[in-house]
């Protein structure tokens, strides 16, 4: 995901967020499993535990993992997601 592709979501989750709040709950949830990746990789490196290193590479691509996930159930009419649109 691009920086703008973050801004575009964030916009549409601020603007919608009452509309959708399981939405918004789901994004801020993988928002901070991102953020634990970003934080918790580094510690895991120097006490040198494996399945921490592991998770933390792991979720260091859910943003991405989790847009490509939603926009593929959404291009085969699986679920409908209405911020999509935010990300063309």
């Amino acid at each position: 995901m691009t920086l703008q592709q973050f801004h575009e979501l964030k916009l549409w989750h601020q603007r919608q967020g009452a509309r959708h709040p399981v939405e918004k709950a789901l994004w801020d949830l993988v928002l901070t499993m991102w953020l634990i990746g970003w934080v918790g990789g580094p510690t895991a490196l120097m006490l040198h535990s494996g399945w921490a290193e592991v998770a933390c590479l792991a979720a260091l691509f859910l943003p991405g993992r989790y847009v490509a996930t939603r926009r593929r159930l959404h291009d085969t009419r699986r679920l409908r997601c209405d911020w999509i649109v935010a990300l063309k």
